[in-house]
Protein backbone atom coordinates (compact mmCIF):
# COMPACT_ATOMS: atom_id res chain seq x y z
CA UNK A 1 0.00 0.00 0.00
CA UNK A 2 1.32 3.64 -0.80
CA UNK A 3 2.41 6.05 1.79
CA UNK A 4 -0.65 8.39 0.40
CA UNK A 5 -3.62 5.33 0.68
CA UNK A 6 -1.81 4.06 4.24
CA UNK A 7 -2.33 8.32 5.72
CA UNK A 8 -5.28 8.02 4.33
CA UNK A 9 -6.27 5.90 7.15
CA UNK A 10 -6.16 8.76 9.43
CA UNK A 11 -8.24 11.38 10.31
CA UNK A 12 -8.14 14.05 12.53
CA UNK A 13 -11.49 15.59 13.26
CA UNK A 14 -12.02 18.26 16.64
CA UNK A 15 -15.27 16.80 17.23
CA UNK A 16 -13.70 13.47 17.44
CA UNK A 17 -11.22 12.49 20.77
CA UNK A 18 -10.68 16.26 20.93
CA UNK A 19 -8.82 16.41 17.50
CA UNK A 20 -6.15 13.48 18.24
CA UNK A 21 -5.43 11.46 15.14
CA UNK A 22 -7.63 8.43 14.93
CA UNK A 23 -7.90 5.82 12.67
CA UNK A 24 -10.58 7.02 10.20
CA UNK A 25 -14.23 5.14 11.16
CA UNK A 26 -13.10 4.57 14.96
CA UNK A 27 -12.19 6.97 18.47
CA UNK A 28 -8.95 4.67 18.49
CA UNK A 29 -5.77 7.15 18.49
CA UNK A 30 -2.59 6.86 16.83
CA UNK A 31 -1.63 7.57 20.45
CA UNK A 32 -2.58 4.27 21.98
CA UNK A 33 -1.61 2.28 19.04
CA UNK A 34 1.86 3.75 18.91
CA UNK A 35 2.33 3.19 22.54
CA UNK A 36 1.22 -0.58 22.39
CA UNK A 37 3.71 -1.29 19.33
CA UNK A 38 6.53 0.33 22.31
CA UNK A 39 5.37 -1.83 25.04
CA UNK A 40 6.19 -4.60 22.45
CA UNK A 41 2.94 -5.69 21.44
CA UNK A 42 2.39 -7.28 17.94
CA UNK A 43 -0.13 -6.50 15.46
CA UNK A 44 -1.95 -9.73 16.30
CA UNK A 45 -1.66 -8.85 19.97
CA UNK A 46 -3.18 -5.32 19.34
CA UNK A 47 -6.12 -6.97 16.40
CA UNK A 48 -7.40 -9.42 19.19
CA UNK A 49 -7.63 -5.89 21.75
CA UNK A 50 -9.18 -4.18 18.65
CA UNK A 51 -10.79 -6.53 16.02
CA UNK A 52 -12.04 -3.89 13.76
CA UNK A 53 -8.51 -3.11 12.95
CA UNK A 54 -6.75 -4.27 10.07
CA UNK A 55 -2.74 -4.49 9.80
CA UNK A 56 -2.95 -1.25 7.36
CA UNK A 57 -4.70 0.50 10.39
CA UNK A 58 -1.89 -0.08 12.49
CA UNK A 59 0.91 0.81 9.94
CA UNK A 60 -0.78 3.86 8.75
CA UNK A 61 -0.56 4.81 12.62
CA UNK A 62 3.34 3.67 12.67
CA UNK A 63 3.51 5.88 9.58
CA UNK A 64 1.73 8.70 10.44
CA UNK A 65 3.51 8.84 13.64
CA UNK A 66 7.18 8.63 12.08
CA UNK A 67 6.10 11.45 9.25
CA UNK A 68 4.67 14.22 12.49
CA UNK A 69 8.30 13.42 14.45
CA UNK A 70 9.89 14.13 11.26
CA UNK A 71 8.52 17.91 10.72
CA UNK A 72 9.62 18.75 14.80
CA UNK A 73 12.18 20.66 15.49
CA UNK A 74 15.32 19.56 17.44
CA UNK A 75 16.95 21.95 20.10
CA UNK A 76 20.57 21.27 21.26
CA UNK A 77 20.30 20.06 25.20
Amino acid sequence: MTEKKLLKRIVIDPKIMLGKPVIKGTRLTVEIIVEKIAYGETMEEIKKDYPFLKEDDIRAAVLYAAKRLAHEEVYAA
